[in-house]
């Protein structure tokens, strides 16, 4: 007899679009990516419970899926779901990971109405390095937390915020120069994390930022280390000491935050304080900063790399929204001005669904429990995966393609499900910080349009790595001619 569930897992591989509808890679890395092990079941599921176990395989030996889902990221993701349905596990970082796809099944672990789902699983990846950051935390502490950060990202901080970033990103983007052969990612890179020193620490460019910079980004690459362990010359080691480095220069510099009145986040968080009195500790403000100084400038660069690349791939968008940024003027754009580029948040959303920037969430199931039928055992690490989502054609018009009007109030295909697009994440945990992403991104890419316009070749296509985040391999060359 077939399950309800199997029905509804065939139902999804019907909808999926066929594998030569998917952008391949070349011709040896296809060959991995469809090499197929037997599928096996994770673990059998309580006698009369009328559950279905959660299908997949282990991959290689040891190292499993780790390699293939650091490789092909999104195109990975797209082929187990296409083979397994939305619930499904693999072997990967020396675990047996349960991975959630499809609105529905991210649904029920995002609102966790029965608390079967802690953010235990984000601390197995990178609570070493943003140990007890928000998004690690759980229930009534997170909430406290949250409450308390709040104070931080009110609409008069952000203007502060906006109004300290200009600056830094206008003489950023004039700086580099034109022609041809700029890795923009990493010049991307280098400018928001100057935006991040600048806006989160009151903190100027210098060797000092530069080391705390390459601690920063140390940090995020250590967190999907293969060899977790800190041996010389590896990953992981190289984040422990960044973040022993972070530590040490954020308690250096808190006292005179304490004392002061600046503007920054760092002295935002310093004096958060709620009506009922709560405030952060010493040991609070460091670990938020340090998770916050991560989340802020990574997101950032990701949206504006793919921004980028997706309006040089559409120059007749790229003109369209250089249109709308011409028209504020030559003054630095305050909040209200950065609301008026409609056109231009339709790009960024569009480029977010594409690229997601946290391409999966982590959960670790905290009792026996189930999604979709699925029987998901207690201790089972969770992934929770928006990337695939943002490619469900039961919620997107042709998918694979650069549409921005679908997020246009006309159509809207963002809202055919609450979790269909989720580049913030969703539920309780959804990021405190997505409107000060919007505007740093808005800002950033305005200075862009009103310097230069960009190019690639026709033929140019990117290739993403998801090692951390996503990265173009390449650093994305593109041609830039001043306007």
């Amino acid at each position: 007899m077939v399950s309800a569930v199997d029905r509804m897992t065939g139902s999804l591989r019907e909808r999926m679009p066929p594998l030569t509808a998917l952008p391949l890679p070349r011709t040896l890395d296809s060959r991995l990516l469809r090499k197929q092990w037997p599928a096996t079941e994770l673990a059998a599921p309580p006698p009369g419970s009328g559950l279905e176990p959660v299908l997949g395989d282990a991959g290689p030996p040891i190292i499993g899926h780790t390699l293939k889902q650091m490789r092909f990221g999104v195109e990975y993701g797209l082929r187990r779901y296409e083979r397994y349905g939305p619930v499904w596990w693999s072997g990967a970082f020396g675990r047996r990971i349960v991975t959630l796809t499809g609105p529905e099944a991210t649904q029920v672990a995002l609102v966790n109405r029965d608390k079967a789902f802690s953010q235990e699983g984000w601390r197995f990846f990178i609570d070493r390095f943003f140990h007890r950051g928000l998004m690690l935390l759980d229930v009534g502490e997170h909430h406290t937390h949250r409450r308390i950060m709040q104070e931080a990202f009110t609409r008069d901080r952000l203007v502060g915020y906006v109004a300290s970033m200009g600056p830094t990103l206008r003489e950023g983007v004039r700086g580099w120069g034109g022609g041809a052969g700029t890795r923009l990612y990493w010049a991307l890179k280098q400018l928001t994390l100057d935006v991040a020193t600048r806006v989160f620490m009151d903190m100027r460019s210098g060797s000092d930022a530069r080391q705390i910079n390459r601690a920063f980004v140390d940090c995020v690459r250590a967190a999907t280390a293969v060899i977790r362990y800190p041996v010389p010359g590896g990953r992981w080691r190289a984040g422990v000491k960044g973040r022993a480095l972070l530590e040490r220069y954020f308690a250096a510099n808190l006292p005179a935050k304490r004392a002061g009145d600046g503007r920054d986040l760092f002295s935002a968080l310093c004096h958060a304080t709620t009506d009922d009195g709560e405030r952060f500790t010493d040991a609070d403000v460091i670990n938020h900063m340090i998770f916050l100084m991560m989340a802020a400038h990574d997101t950032t660069t990701i949206t504006s790399t793919a921004a980028a690349y997706y309006l040089a791939k559409h120059p007749e968008w790229q003109e369209r929204v250089r249109e709308e940024s011409l028209a504020l003027g030559d003054e630095l754009p305050d909040i209200e001005a950065l609301d008026r580029l409609e056109s231009l948040e339709l790009v960024i959303k569009e480029s977010l669904r594409l690229v997601a920037p946290v391409p999966s969430m982590t959960r670790m199931a905290v009792k026996d429990t189930a999604v979709l039928g699925r029987y998901i055992p207690a201790g089972t690490l969770i992934g929770v995966s928006p990337s695939m989502n943002h490619f469900d054609p039961d919620h997107w018009t042709n998918p694979h393609t650069f549409d921005p009007e679908r997020f246009d109030a006309d159509r809207r295909e963002d809202k055919s499900h609450r979790y269909a697009w989720m580049p913030f994440g969703g539920g309780a945990h959804k990021c405190i910080g997505m409107h000060f992403g919007m505007f740093e991104t808005k800002a950033l890419l305005h200075e862009m349009l009103r310097t230069y316009r960009w190019s690639v070749p026709r033929d140019y296509r990117v290739r993403w790595d998801y090692v951390s985040l996503p990265v173009p391999v390449d650093g994305l060359p593109m041609r830039l001619d001043r306007v």
